[in-house]
């Protein structure tokens, strides 16, 4: 199989550590892209949000320390234009792990989710 996954990651993330043993044991391949040296473009992200079929504040990780310095009003009050500018900035505002396949977009670990989404591809 192609490595025509790529996870946007952090390395200090339990949940991102979960979900790469479980597409290691599920044998799935797949890139890993460290999201705080790399995170998402704003071009990505226009193109990003739409596949993964949640919107864009589902992408923010609100448990996170960037999250909670920026305040949830400030967050509330932003344009989805500047919430995508913030997460282009800030790999940590993002919620993790981002997985990207040909024909969809994960946030967040699911298994449930992952099992659908990998074992329909065959």
């Amino acid at each position: 199989m192609s490595t025509d996954v790529l996870v946007l990651s952090y390395s200090g993330c339990s949940t991102c550590k979960k979900a790469l043993k479980w597409l290691e044991a599920n044998g799935i391949a797949h890139t890993v892209r460290p999201i705080v040296d790399t995170p998402p473009t704003v071009a990505e992200l226009e193109q990003w949000i739409p596949r993964s079929g949640v919107s864009v504040r589902k992408w923010l990780n609100t448990s996170g320390q960037s999250y909670r310095a920026m305040g949830k009003a400030k967050v509330d009050a932003a344009s989805e234009g500047e919430l995508r500018a913030w997460l282009a900035a800030d790999g940590k505002l993002v919620k993790r792990p981002v997985v990207v396949t040909p024909t969809t977009v994960l946030v967040g670990f699911q298994p449930e989710a992952w099992e659908r989404i990998f074992t329909s591809r065959g």
